[in-house]
Parts: C-alpha cells; sequence; structure tokens
C-alpha cells in the first residue's frame, strides 16, 4: 500500500531527472507543489488547435492530425530526412526529423497527438525541427480491430486533454506523466478544510478535486475542480492572514500616549501654516489611539504623491518621542533619506530640532559623522533616526525603538524590516507608500495590516497635466518639447528630465526598468536603438542653443553620496535649472519651483512609476506639466500604459488600471529570492469578491476556533507557511 503523502519529495515519485527540472522551472518539490500545477487550459482528442498565426521562434504546443509523412534522401550529405504534415483542417505544419525514419512507425496518416517545438521557417513554410510528441491512442490499434462503438468514440474525443504550462525541456505530457504517478502514488488524503465549510460553499473535498482537475472525464469535472481549489487557495490565504494579524495583536508593546499639554506634538501643531486635510487628521487620529495601546501598531498609510503621508508620519515621531522612545525612518535610497532628513529639520525648526536631535545614518557617511550618530542613538539623545539600509547594520543599536516608519514599504524584504523591528521591544510599525493599492491587492498581499487611505490633496495645488509625446508619429510635438521646457527656465522654473539608463551601457541598478515590461521595446516601440540614457541627454541638451548659459546637472544612482546630496542640495537651491536622472529621484525629493517632468522612453517605466514622477512636479505656486516621450506604438500594452497615465491624476484609478494590465505576480512581488509567491490560481485582477468572500468565511471560523483545535490540518498548513515564510513574500509588492 502506498505511504505517500502531498509532502512527499518528488524526487521517489517521478524521478530524479523530471523532478530537478519540475523545482527549477515551477517550484514543485512536493505532491502538493506538483498538484497545485494545474493545467492552464484544456483540449479535446477530437478538437484540433488552430495552427494558422504561430509565432515564429517560439515554443508552442499544438493537437492536430498526421497528414501525410514521406522521407527523402538529403542531397549535400549521408541521412535523410522525415517530413511529416499535420493539420486542424485549416492549416499545415511540417514536422522534420534527421535520420530517424523509424518515426513513420508510429506517425501514420490520421494518427492525432500533441506536438510541441519551436516554430522555424523553411522556405515560406512553418515546420518543427525534431519536436517532441505524444501520440493519442487509436480506434484502429484496438485488439482483434474491434472498433469502439459510437457512444464510446464520442467519449474517447470529447474527454478533455490537460494541456499545463510547460518549457522545452518539461512538456505538457511530460507534466502530465508526473501527475499521474503522483497521483497513482498518494495513499488517502486527510482535507483540511472543516466539512461544514465544504458544503457551505460547495467545495470537492481535496482528493478528488486533485483527480477531476487533472484527469477530467468532463469539462464540469475540471471547472468545478479548479473552482473548489482556486477557493482553498483563497481562504487559505485569508485564514494566514488574519491569524498572523490576531497574533501580532496579542504581543505586547510599550504604550506611546500623547504627551500633555504644551508637548512637543501639540507645539509642532502650532507653528503648521496650514491645516490638515481631512484625510491627514483622521489618520493622524487612529494612528495615536493605536501608538497609545498596549499593543504593536502594524498599519500600512497609502496616498497620492503629495498627499502629505510624511507629515503624519513625523507628527507620530514626535507622539512617541514624548514618551522618551525613539523613532527610526527607513528611506530604500540615500537621496530620499538625505531629502526627509533635511524636511523633518525644516518642518522641526531650530528649538525643536534641537529637542529632538535627529541624525541620519547612510552606508557612505564619513566615519566620524556614522559614529556620532551611532553614539546618539544609542544613549538615547536622539530621538528620531532617518536611514537607509545602513540602519539594518548590527552595529547600529537604539535605546527605546518605539516606531518604525517604512518609506515606500514594497521596496524593502520582510527580512530587512524584520532586522530593524527587532532593534525595538515590538516596536509599532507604520508602512508607507505613494504607490496606491487597489482592494483586492490590499485583501491578498497586506491583510494582516490595518489601512489608512489619504486621497486628499493640500489645498493651493494647481494640478499636473501629462500628455503622451509620440516621437515617431508626431516629431514636431517631440521637438516642442524642449523649446517648452527652454521657456519655464527663462521664467526661472526647473526642469526634470528622467531616463531608463545612465548611459548606453549602464542602467540604474534595481530600477523597475530592469524588469521585461510587457509591450516594451521589441512590441511596437519602433526600430531597435539605444534607450535614451542621462549621460547622453545632458550633452545633447547643453548643445542645444535654447540652452545656452543654462546649468545642466546628472543625477544618477551610481554617483558617490556626497556627488548625489550636493547635486540634490543644489537643485533644491535653484543653482541647477535642469536635472538629468534616472529614478533616483522618483520618490520624496520635493523641489517646489520645478514645474516640468519629462520622461524619456516613457515606454520602459510601469505605470506606478510615471505616477511617482509626474508626482515631483507641481509642488509649488506654479502648475506642473509632464510630457511622456515614447516611440511605442498605438495598439501596445507600452502604449496604453502610457496613455492611461496622460488620461488622469487619480492614482487609484491607475493602480486598477495596472492590475488589468499587468499579472498579479509582478505586483504580489512573486519573482523574489528566498520562495515563491503561494498564488496559483488566483487572479487578483479578476478575483475580488472571491477573495473578500474567503475572508469573511476565514474570519468567522476564527472568531469560532481562534486555535483551530476543531481544524487540527489548518492548523498545520499555518503552522507549515509559517515556517516556510511563504506569507512573507507577499508583502514585498
Amino acid at each position: 500500500m502506498s505511504t505517500a503523502t502531498l509532502d512527499t519529495r518528488l524526487e521517489g515519485v517521478v524521478g530524479a531527472r523530471t523532478a530537478k527540472p519540475l523545482a527549477k522551472a515551477f517550484g514543485a518539490e512536493t505532491i502538493r507543489d506538483l498538484l497545485m500545477h494545474v493545467p492552464r487550459r484544456y483540449s479535446r482528442r477530437g478538437e484540433l488547435t488552430p495552427l494558422t498565426g504561430l509565432p515564429i521562434g517560439e515554443h508552442v504546443t499544438v493537437v492536430a492530425q498526421v497528414l501525410d509523412v514521406r522521407e527523402r534522401t538529403m542531397q549535400r550529405r549521408r541521412g535523410s530526412i522525415l517530413e511529416v504534415r499535420i493539420t486542424d483542417g485549416t492549416g499545415s505544419l511540417t514536422l522534420t526529423f534527421f535520420n530517424q525514419g523509424w518515426r513513420a512507425k508510429d506517425l501514420r496518416a490520421g494518427r492525432r497527438g500533441i506536438f510541441a517545438g519551436k516554430v522555424s521557417a523553411y522556405r515560406s513554410q512553418l515546420q518543427l525541427q525534431h519536436p517532441d510528441y505524444e501520440l493519442f491512442e487509436n480506434r484502429d490499434d484496438a485488439p482483434d480491430g474491434e472498433q469502439l462503438d459510437k457512444a464510446a468514440a464520442l467519449a474517447w474525443a470529447e474527454t478533455p486533454v490537460p494541456i499545463y504550462p510547460a518549457t522545452a525541456q518539461l512538456t505538457s505530457w511530460i507534466i502530465q506523466r508526473a501527475v499521474g504517478l503522483a497521483l497513482d502514488a498518494l495513499g488517502p488524503i486527510e482535507d483540511p478544510m472543516p466539512a461544514e465549510i465544504r458544503h457551505a460553499e460547495e467545495v470537492i473535498a481535496l482528493g478528488p478535486a486533485f483527480e477531476l482537475v487533472h484527469r477530467p472525464q468532463t469539462d464540469d469535472d475540471w471547472k468545478r475542480a479548479r473552482d473548489s481549489l482556486r477557493f482553498r487557495e483563497a481562504f487559505e490565504l485569508q485564514l494566514a492572514l488574519l491569524d498572523r494579524r490576531r497574533r501580532t495583536a496579542q504581543q505586547t508593546s510599550t504604550p506611546r500616549p500623547l504627551g500633555k499639554a504644551g508637548g512637543q506634538l501639540e507645539r509642532f501643531d502650532a507653528t503648521l501654516p496650514f491645516e490638515l486635510t481631512g484625510d491627514q487628521a483622521t489618520a493622524g487620529q487612529i494612528i495615536a489611539a493605536e501608538l497609545a495601546a498596549p499593543h504593536p501598531m502594524h498599519r500600512l498609510l497609502q496616498g497620492e504623491v503629495g498627499s502629505g503621508k510624511t507629515l503624519v508620519a513625523l507628527r507620530a515621531m514626535l507622539q512617541v518621542a514624548e514618551s522618551g522612545g525613539q523613532s527610526a525612518l527607513l528611506a530604500p535610497t540615500e537621496v530620499l533619506a538625505a531629502q526627509h532628513f533635511r524636511s523633518i529639520i525644516e518642518a522641526l525648526g531650530p528649538d525643536m530640532t534641537a529637542e529632538i536631535a535627529p541624525v541620519l545614518l547612510t552606508g557612505r557617511m564619513p566615519a566620524a559623522e556614522r559614529k556620532r550618530a551611532l553614539l546618539s542613538l544609542a544613549s538615547g539623545n536622539a530621538g528620531i533616526a532617518v536611514g537607509t539600509h545602513a540602519l539594518l547594520s548590527e552595529g547600529v543599536s537604539f535605546y527605546d525603538l518605539g516606531l518604525i516608519v517604512v518609506d515606500e514599504q514594497h521596496r524593502f524584504g520582510v527580512e530587512q524590516r524584520e532586522a530593524l523591528r527587532r532593534k525595538g521591544a515590538q516596536p509599532h510599525v507604520l508602512a508607507m507608500t505613494a504607490t496606491p493599492i487597489p482592494r483586492t491587492v490590499a485583501l491578498t498581499a497586506f491583510g494582516d495590516l490595518e489601512v489608512s487611505t489619504i486621497r486628499e490633496l493640500p489645498p493651493g495645488r494647481l494640478g499636473i497635466e501629462t500628455f503622451t509625446v509620440p516621437e515617431l508619429e508626431m516629431p514636431n510635438r517631440a521637438a516642442r518639447v524642449w523649446a517648452r521646457s527652454a521657456e519655464d527656465v527663462a521664467a526661472g522654473r526647473q526642469i526634470y528630465v528622467v531616463c531608463p539608463a545612465i548611459s548606453a551601457s549602464e542602467k540604474e541598478p534595481g530600477s523597475e526598468e530592469d524588469i521585461e515590461l510587457e509591450g516594451s521595446d521589441e512590441e511596437g516601440s519602433g526600430p531597435k536603438r539605444p534607450l535614451a540614457n542621462v549621460t547622453d541627454t545632458v550633452a545633447e541638451l547643453r548643445a542645444r542653443p535654447e540652452f545656452a548659459g543654462v546649468t545642466i546637472e546628472a543625477l544618477t544612482g551610481s554617483m558617490a553620496s556626497a556627488d548625489k546630496d550636493r547635486v540634490m542640495r543644489d537643485f533644491a537651491d535653484g543653482k541647477i535649472q535642469v536635472l538629468v536622472a534616472t529614478t533616483v529621484i522618483e520618490v520624496g525629493v520635493n523641489v517646489p519651483n520645478a514645474t516640468i517632468m519629462i520622461v524619456r522612453d516613457a515606454d520602459r517605466f510601469g505605470i506606478s512609476q510615471l505616477h511617482q514622477l509626474r508626482g515631483r512636479v507641481g509642488r509649488g505656486s506654479h502648475a506642473g506639466l509632464c510630457l511622456l516621450m515614447t516611440t511605442a506604438a498605438q495598439g501596445t500594452v507600452a502604449r496604453e500604459r502610457i496613455d492611461a497615465v496622460a488620461d488622469t491624476s487619480d492614482g487609484f484609478v491607475l493602480a486598477e488600471v495596472d492590475l488589468s494590465l499587468r499579472r498579479e505576480g509582478d505586483i504580489l512581488g512573486t519573482a523574489q529570492s528566498g520562495g515563491r509567491s503561494t498564488l496559483r490560481l488566483l487572479r487578483v485582477a479578476e478575483h475580488g469578491e472571491l477573495i473578500a468572500h474567503t475572508r469573511e468565511v476565514a474570519a468567522a471560523l476564527l472568531d469560532r476556533d481562534p486555535e483551530l483545535t476543531n481544524a487540527p490540518g489548518l492548523a498545520q498548513m499555518l503552522a507549515r507557511e509559517q515556517e516556510a515564510r511563504l506569507l512573507d513574500n507577499l508583502a514585498k509588492s
């Protein structure tokens, strides 16, 4: 009797030669992993896949019928070529095999099967050279020539054939064989989901669901099984997130209540030259109450670029300082950390700065400055620390770390945030993002966080106009970009120009343009050419007569820390009129006099990045203008992204557009080191209602049975996910 379980490793079931590529390609290491690698579609033996329009150069899998077979002798060298034509009734494709005439015995006219290979062209005919194939059983091969009756023949033709996500090394039928071996090796499966939930939600038991999704007899089989497995995935994810939130709430933390009248926060508020927006005030009240509680706050603060999130965070840090505690603001780049540090000092004013004694800590600080900052933190003299990854170093210690503020939280891995959290005794955590998150993504990736949203912008903002500048379609408009920029410079204002690369041979490390964006470059983006880059753009602008006498400088992430800080200070002080940069200026940089943002090769950036970049202008008394230059053609996904940003300035609308255009894997951060996302069947752009519903079901179960005493299988599942830290991968979106 088989002893295999869902946690049995695949090597002993399918063999090492198959298990190794399965783990590498799909992260499938156990039977459970393999069975969750469900077919992407289903074909039928009687249903032929269209062969017209197959893309040359791509690996394809087709269902087809052998039309004819011929073998011919090669003319220029010894040997023969076996040519097999296959058809779907409308199109045809040739399979070619060199010196393998023996295959003609199986590849007879009329045989049907699945064929896979790389599409190429020979003499204007599409072909697959040495393809892999799997032939279906043939009715003519029945013993003694026995023919199947009509009912059996119909059943044979209509039985769904699973087509799996595959690679050149792992064809669909190799995966199908491995799945069959795994299913046959499995013993009885104990279903972790309580029977009452299965019955109420019409969920198929786990064992039959795996069987029906991989070996269906009818379309209804795989549809019901797939829906059941999708419900399980959403339910288990929400259960794990809610359980983690509950356990976090049970931890104890030092309360940081509001101070007495005349305290630092009250005095700071009195110096503000404006009223808080309604959203800022609401978020601030909620955060203040959570800081005063004896349990650690774990909140995500999201809001538009320029909506005032940093001010809300600073007020929280002052509340912590009044209780004698310290706060750490973690920023993703040195430029942003330095900007935050200067902004905090400016906002506090000389007297309160002396009281709070903020310090800056980055990796490239001079040794003497670093030592002074470390001593100030360890002694408790510094109430606020602003820094980059340098704050995570082992040599950094706090006297009483009470609050961690993570700016642009998606730029940091879970391990990095956890390293900072361990420097205090269950400190409160406030994560911030200027990239609006759709509700379904928030429920999926941040279901263990409370979320506050700031939609209102401070009064007085004049807004930002955004235009697509198609360089190939409208060269005159592209030329006008620089003339318009020179006019603003002549009027005393400043310009950003952003490029996707540092030079012709160097990209900005770690930036989004390193991601292969769908629809970029190759898809209708015009002739292949080098990416617009900072080095060449600086030279080009300096050579233009309209910029004669204008100070133009570069800013990239590869520059030395002191040089970056100097350039940014000079730009903020108005000494530089045109700043040509990479996305190092994407977030946090505040120069009210900057009025125009020009993005070159805008199709190399994602929607959220373009929205962030746009938010760098229009922050002062003049309206902003954002010009998105591109060679992407109309109708491409790349152009859709750009036009979407031009059509609306509402970041929340753009977040939904982004979700519909991108794979949810990009948004949820599945392609990161340390593990794969748990998402297999869920598509957050499509299954928002299911995610919300399963959250209610999971919450009701935890209310009835917080420790899952009556659902030991689910308790084991939670323990397994906690140990593997699978949920941690979701939080890096």
